[in-house]
């Protein structure tokens, strides 16, 4: 199996993911008291955690390797897309995660969580498309 391919494997249970996060997990958010929210975020953190660190740093070791061996347009726009995503994880999302997970919840945070998830969920779904069209057209040259 190619780099590119598994790449795009990445990429493509990523982009899953995140839109499963932002039209089910996010805003269901919302219909929970504070109690039964900070219980259930805390195993929604630990489960989704294990899937979603695997393949990010996958995506970002992989990216970064395309990068360096076979430098082009398409491996640093990627590259610089998951660095996006991973300064809006940490900067935005890790901080609203621990606070909710301390108990620290509004419904203006948990609507702005949904909102700020948008960025998230766009970047990794054109990631997704580029990476898919990248990986079609080295398919179609061969």
């Amino acid at each position: 199996m190619s780099i590119d391919v598994i790449r795009l494997l990445l990429d493509f249970g990523l982009v899953v993911l995140i839109w499963i996060i932002q039209r089910i997990v996010y805003p269901i958010f919302l219909h929970y008291n504070t109690g039964n929210l900070v219980v259930s975020h805390k195993l929604y953190t630990s489960r989704f955690s294990a899937i979603v660190i695997p393949l990010m740093l996958g995506q970002l070791v992989i990216a970064i390797y395309q990068a360096i061996i076979l430098s082009s347009l398409y491996t640093f726009m990627s590259l610089g897309v998951i660095l996006l995503i991973w300064i809006s994880t940490f900067l935005q999302f890790v901080p609203i995660h621990a606070n909710i997970s301390k108990g620290i919840v509004s419904e203006k945070m948990l609507v702005s969580l949904v909102q700020k998830n948008w960025i998230r969920t766009v970047l990794w779904t054109l990631l997704f498309l580029y990476s898919f069209f990248n990986t079609s057209i080295k398919g179609y040259a061969s």
